[in-house]
C-alpha cells in the first residue's frame, strides 16, 4: 500500500473513532491498554473504586484474548468454531454488559484491534450473541441489536487489512 493508501486509511479511523461517544472512546482506550498490555490500566485509568473493581474483572475477562489470536479458526469450516466462538462470545458479553460500547460500530473497532483484521467475520456473530444474553438488560439488547447494520450482519467478504490507528490515552494540560 502506498504512504499516501495508508494515512487515508488512518484519517479514516481517526474520524470514526472520533465519530464515538466520548464514553465509549474512554472505553475503547481502556480496553486497548487492558488487551494490547500498553499501559497499566488500572493506574492509568481507574477514577474511584468500582471502576477498579471493572478493569480487574477485564483484566480477567480479557485472559483469553492471546488464545483467540492464535486460534484463527476456517471461516468456512466448524472445526474450530465452539472454542473460538465460546471465547469471543464472553469476551464480547463483559465489554457490552459494562454499558460504554453503545454501537456495533464501537465493538467492531475495539476488536479488530484486540484480535487483528482477520477477525471482521466473526465479529457480527459475536456481537449478536453476546447482545442477545440475559446477562443484558433488555433495553440495551435492543438498542445493541438495532445497532448493527443489515450490511454489517450480512456482509459476503470482509478485508483482512489490519488497523492503522490505536487510540491511547491523552494526558490534559493544565493551563
Amino acid at each position: 500500500m502506498t504512504h499516501t493508501g495508508k494515512a487515508t486509511i488512518t484519517i479514516s479511523e481517526l474520524r470514526e473513532f472520533a465519530s464515538f461517544t466520548p464514553c465509549e472512546q474512554r472505553y475503547i482506550r481502556r480496553s486497548l491498554d487492558v488487551g494490547l498490555g500498553r499501559q497499566d490500566a488500572l493506574g492509568l485509568w481507574a477514577r474511584d473504586g468500582a471502576e477498579a473493581t471493572s478493569i480487574r474483572k477485564q483484566y480477567e475477562a480479557y485472559a483469553d484474548l492471546a488464545a483467540l489470536r492464535d486460534m484463527r479458526p476456517d471461516e468456512f469450516g466448524f472445526d474450530d468454531i465452539t472454542a473460538f466462538m465460546g471465547k469471543l462470545v464472553h469476551i464480547a458479553a463483559f465489554d457490552l454488559a459494562q454499558d460504554r460500547i453503545v454501537s456495533f460500530s464501537a465493538f467492531r473497532f475495539l476488536y479488530e484491534r484486540l484480535l487483528g483484521g482477520w477477525a471482521r467475520p466473526w465479529l457480527p456473530a459475536a456481537f449478536c450473541g453476546a447482545a442477545a444474553l440475559p446477562q443484558i438488560r433488555p433495553d440495551r439488547r435492543k438498542t445493541l441489536l438495532h445497532s448493527i447494520s443489515e450490511a454489517a450482519a450480512t456482509a459476503s467478504g470482509w478485508s483482512e487489512r489490519e488497523p492503522s490507528f490505536f487510540p491511547e490515552w491523552i494526558e490534559k494540560e493544565v493551563a
